[in-house]
């Protein structure tokens, strides 16, 4: 078997008259009713392709909500031998119509549950379907994205002559930097707080500059603010959980292990998918997050009652 072919989709939802409703797309060539789907392209990160594939088959602009299954499947590749698609899936609210079909779709059809569950033509899709009923009835299929990002790879200190604080982005970092100006954008982030040291600062400035956002600098998550007093920075990461405002914070490795605890305590044990969160949660502050890995958690609600419901690491 060939190696196998990543691709992402998402399971765009609204309500109507109070009814939970989903979009399904229908495949002309195929004759068959799915999710929205396709294949990364070169170097893209799975969540801009679920966002990308959304728009191009559905016309829908979304922003991703939490994860649901990843579905596994033989398919052929284009040479006829066998190869297993990996398709990584996301809860996608729905917030505005959608334009004019375009690509392969000829159809896009909003259902309640129950007629989309009878209408999908594959088992394995009714898997993400029955995700996003639970993730509904338990009340946590509305989130917002709260993204840690520890800065891209910088020149290294022994290397620099200036204040460690201006220490730049190298090379790598740049390019590391664009790539999570794409990921910020396939959550919808709209709030911006960083260290004022320049490699965390420059590693938020490419979405920053892209959507026309403020980047709020705070000492207090800087490593010489932290060292002198470490209350600083998880009271920034409280004041971003009070606002519950998609938001990414970029700071630095010895900072994000506190504002991870912190993360961890909002962890309710009576949630689905509690342990597997909270695992996440403590294997980031455990190992320390990497240079340029950028870790969504999707929370419900805000301030005192705001808890922890996925999470996601993504590594450079």
């Amino acid at each position: 078997m060939t190696a196998p072919i990543p691709a992402a989709g998402t399971v765009p939802w609204r309500r109507r008259r109070g009814q939970l409703e989903v979009a399904l797309v229908h495949r002309p060539k195929y004759d068959d009713w799915s999710w929205a789907k396709g294949k990364l392209d070169p170097g893209e990160p799975w969540p801009v392709a679920a966002v990308r594939e959304t728009l191009e088959e559905t016309s829908l602009p979304v922003g991703l909500g939490r994860p649901l299954p990843t579905a596994e499947y033989v398919v052929l590749d284009g040479d006829g031998a066998p190869a297993t698609k990996t398709v990584h899936y996301w809860a996608a609210e729905a917030t505005q119509p959608a334009g004019p079909l375009q690509n392969e779709i000829d159809e896009v059809r909003w259902l309640d549950v129950v007629a989309a569950s009878d209408r999908l033509d594959y088992a394995r899709d009714r898997e993400q379907l029955r995700a996003l009923v639970r993730a509904d009835k338990a009340g946590t299929l509305t989130t917002w994205p709260l993204v840690l990002v520890r800065h891209a790879r910088a020149v290294g200190r022994g290397s620099w002559q200036g204040e460690d604080t201006q220490r730049p982005l190298d090379q790598v970092g740049e390019g590391r930097a664009a790539a999570i100006a794409s990921l910020l954008g396939a959550y919808g982030v709209r709030r911006l707080v960083s260290s004022p040291s320049v490699r965390c600062a420059r590693t938020l400035a490419p979405y920053a500059a892209e959507r026309g956002l403020p980047l709020r600098t705070k000492d207090g998550l800087s490593e010489e603010g932290y060292a002198a007093d470490p209350t600083r920075a998880v009271r920034h990461l409280h004041r971003l959980v009070e606002r519950g405002t998609p938001s990414a914070l970029c700071s630095h490795g010895p900072v994000l292990p506190d504002l991870l605890a912190c993360l961890l305590e909002r962890v309710h044990p009576g949630e689905p998918d509690a342990a597997a969160v909270a695992a996440n949660l403590q294997a980031a502050r455990e190992d320390a997050m990497g240079k340029g890995e950028a870790l969504v958690v999707h929370l419900v609600g805000q301030g005192e009652a705001a808890r922890v419901v996925a999470v996601e690491r993504h590594l450079p």
